[in-house]
């Protein structure tokens, strides 16, 4: 019987064993989906830059302890598209009506960095910005429900956006755009860079009759693109504008270098990277600054 009772006592020890692993796996899988409470609005006053991160059909806000902020006066050749974006987010945060943006065009062009220069400008004024993955925006209506009653002006940026066929999340962005029946929030823009004019792909066969109504397809492909107020496009640079941007970075940096072995060199790695953009210019002058820190440093 001593024998019995010492097994049966093993057992359950290893049932009550299996069933707290088992439980711990429910508690990670709850944490996953459950998505946590909302933030206090102190949140919003302590951090102007946050990563929405989803979790479930919810999800939280992670501040930013060390978000990028460019000066906006080092961005050289987007002068037009500049002003219209400083201006949209003059009057959405002093209050008035303003418009959702897309930012699109050559890659290596500004884009996102105009945005995240906004935010360094108008951060003292309440401006939030906060950062939304595409794949993320099928939880949309979570981050709309926390931030409206926030008494602070918030910028949802989603950075590269563009959907592939059959691809969903498209519409939950369609609603908060224009479209919904719940009214818009006013105190969230809806900020986005794109590679792409139109946001989703357009192929040759939608004109060569695919369909019998090609046009309608070609609608729904166009209408997101035109739920954006302000459109503002970015071109490739030329030669004497990309140029100006490293004579300008070089300036900024102090770089004991001739204009001329600069403006060769910078020549030189345009050719190498295959392009002529703020991105290639801005890697140039790291690498030209890095390799006259090391030749100062092999003379000492």
């Amino acid at each position: 019987m001593g024998d019995e009772r010492g097994v049966t006592a093993v057992r359950w020890d290893s049932i009550a064993e299996r069933l707290e692993q088992i439980l711990e796996r429910v508690d990670r899988v709850l944490d996953r989906t459950v998505p946590p409470p909302a933030p206090g609005w102190e949140l919003f006053d302590r951090h102007i830059a946050f990563r929405w991160r989803r979790i479930g059909m919810g999800g939280t806000f992670e501040p930013v302890e060390h978000p990028h902020l460019p000066d906006l006066g080092d961005l050289v050749g987007i002068d037009f598209a500049l002003e219209d974006l400083i201006r949209n987010t003059e009057q959405f945060v002093a209050g008035f009506s303003a418009n959702n943006v897309l930012l699109w065009g050559e890659r290596g062009t500004g884009k996102s960095t105009c945005i995240k220069g906004v935010l360094r400008r108008f951060a003292g004024r309440g401006l939030r910005l906060v950062e939304v993955q595409r794949d993320e925006l099928l939880t949309l209506p979570a981050i709309i429900g926390t931030l409206r009653t926030v008494p602070r002006r918030f910028i949802l940026f989603c950075d590269d956006l563009s959907f592939g066929e059959g691809e969903g999340a498209y519409r939950e962005l369609k609603v908060l755009l224009e479209g919904g029946i719940e009214a818009r929030p006013e105190n969230i823009l809806f900020y986005a860079t794109s590679n792409r004019r139109h946001l989703m792909p357009e192929r040759m066969e939608e004109n060569l009759g695919g369909e019998i109504h090609p046009e309608e397809a070609v609608s729904e492909k166009l209408s997101l693109a035109d739920r954006f107020g302000l459109n503002l496009s970015f071109y490739p640079f030329d030669q004497e504008t990309y140029l100006a941007i490293v004579e300008r970075y070089a300036e900024k940096f102090s770089l004991p270098v001739e204009q001329e072995q600069l403006r060769r060199e910078a020549l030189q790695w345009a050719l190498y990277k295959g392009n002529r953009s703020g991105r290639a210019a801005r890697q140039f002058i790291d690498d030209l600054a890095g390799r006259l820190r090391v030749a100062v440093t092999r003379e000492a």
